[in-house]
């Protein structure tokens, strides 16, 4: 028998089992309509299509790349390229969908995003004083790999308007003058999970001018920016990006399916060895991919490929109805929650919501804390699920705040669903549920 504290340290941490339970949470109460995962709408899926896109990619190969028989038997059932055998249909996609001009070598195609998150801190942080920065609140994943890396965390205060500067200058400072190596910051710039909240465009340009003046990269994830609320779509920070510090995390988990597992890392920073040789920062990330997952499954790329060929590379077309569903779906939340807790009632007095441009999420404010028990009885007693805050701060914070998933329900089933959670609050704010 193993004694658990023989294992890493990070297996005792509460962080690493917020994913677990994000995914398991639902198959516990099926009954119960569940705000909890960030999960993409089914409704859009057809198993007949995975064929298809099967069959688009190996005409591509055969008609667009010349290949023979062989050759596209080698490509679907052999290990491949470490980096992958998609990044040309990327790159097309990044300069159709983001304007990006990319080199198809800095691109490695990984294991979902999560995977680029790994490999990315693995090769960065090289010794005990490189730290990274995580903005407060933060997605769990990024947090996880760095505790199972042994990565300190130095978290960043989010704001309404998003990252706030000073705060990161000044942690930035401190952490030089404690001996420490700022590495890194992660950030979801377009409708953070799991606040919702985004940057505003002069604020990308001043975080690109932090990152150069203090010298630190940028690790931009990118799930959710295609499902925008607004019709003019913010440009990435890697668009703007003059001096490649900005590392870029993709995944086809939103725009794609997530059971495909397929993501990307856009890694275009210069690696000078002792020699003064030169390589890209892809290669040496392919390096650690390799001992990691050996290979992204080609059959996955080959679907996502296919995704990609029958959109004309570009994620904007393919996901038109997926932005207009995601659309509403938020709107419908924010009229619901406008309905069940009225601004005239006393007992709606010190709850309130913000209002995300887009994305899946969005949190709700209490007067009271939530935890993981009140999370049960709501489950139990009133049918509707939602991810305590608490869950994604590293320091403490968000104890009287709730995340709210947007994506998973239908919009009949999302004002049900606010109901339910109506009649909790109110049951306990006025005492009838201790």
């Amino acid at each position: 028998m193993l004694r658990k504290d023989s294992l890493h340290p990070a297996l005792s941490h509460s962080s690493l089992e917020v994913m677990n339970f994000l995914n398991e949470v639902t198959l516990r109460f099926p009954e119960a309509i569940s705000f909890a995962p960030g999960r993409t709408y089914e409704g859009f899926y057809e198993s007949g299509r995975l064929a298809t896109q099967l069959q688009s990619y190996v005409r591509y190969l055969e008609n667009q790349q010349g290949f023979t028989e062989a050759q596209v038997r080698t490509r679907l059932f052999q290990y491949g390229r470490t980096n992958g055998h998609i990044q040309e249909l990327i790159v097309r996609m990044l300069e159709k969908d983001e304007g990006m001009q990319v080199d198809p070598q800095s691109v490695v195609v990984t294991v979902g995003c999560q995977e680029g998150m790994f490999i990315t801190l693995r090769a960065l942080c090289a010794t005990p004083r490189d730290v990274l920065l995580v903005s407060s609140p933060c997605y769990i994943g990024i947090v996880g790999a760095a505790r199972l890396l042994d990565i300190e965390l130095i978290p960043v205060e989010e704001g309404p308007e998003g990252l706030d500067l000073e705060d990161l200058e000044r942690k930035v400072r401190a952490a030089r003058a404690e001996g420490k190596r700022p590495r890194a910051l992660y950030v979801i710039p377009d409708f953070s999970n799991p606040s919702g909240n985004s940057l505003s465009l002069d604020l990308r340009h001043r975080l690109l001018e932090a990152a150069e003046r203090e010298d630190f990269l940028l690790l931009e994830d990118n799930p959710y920016g295609l499902f925008s609320r607004e019709r003019e779509r913010q440009p990435t920070l890697k668009a703007l990006d003059k001096r490649k510090r900005v590392i870029y995390f993709g995944s086809f988990a939103k725009s794609g399916f997530p059971g495909a597992r397929v993501g990307y890392t856009l890694a275009d920073q210069p690696v000078i060895d002792g020699a003064g040789q030169q390589t890209l920062l892809a290669d040496e990330l392919s390096k650690v991919k390799s001992m990691v997952t050996v290979n992204t499954s080609p059959i996955s790329q080959a679907l996502v490929g296919g995704l990609l060929l029958e959109n004309d590379c570009t994620l904007l077309a393919a996901n038109q109805q997926a932005i207009r569903f995601y659309r509403e779906n938020m709107e419908t939340a924010l009229r619901a929650l406008e309905r069940a807790f009225p601004r005239d009632a006393a007992w709606t007095r010190g709850v309130s919501w913000n209002h995300p441009q887009g994305g899946f999420f969005l949190v709700v404010q209490l007067p009271f804390e939530v935890d993981d028990a009140l999370l049960e009885r709501s489950a139990r007693r009133y049918g509707v699920l939602w991810t305590p805050m608490r869950y994604f701060y590293i320091d403490g914070g968000g104890e009287r705040a709730m995340r709210l998933s947007c994506s998973y329900l239908a919009p009949a089933r999302i004002e049900e669903g606010i109901q339910r959670l109506a009649r909790l609050i109110q049951d306990r704010i006025e005492g009838r549920l201790p």
